[in-house]
């Protein structure tokens, strides 16, 4: 499964809208906050992020992209 920071954003803004956060209007700025957040995760993870491979010819740590 990719990462998208699209979707990230979409179940993040979901989520405070939830919790009772204005995502519109002249002084909300939850929305950006989201946005911010989502990018933020995916930058980190996928710079991050390793997954290990136990056996087989590719054995190793290979990097998230």
């Amino acid at each position: 499964m990719a990462l998208s920071a699209g979707a990230l954003e979409g179940l993040i803004k979901a989520e405070l809208q939830g919790q009772g956060f204005k995502l519109e209007g002249e002084h909300a700025f939850a929305g950006k906050l989201a946005t911010a957040i989502a990018n933020a995760v995916v930058a980190h993870v996928t710079s991050s992020a390793q997954v290990p491979v136990a056996s087989g010819s590719s054995a190793g740590m290979y990097s998230v992209v």
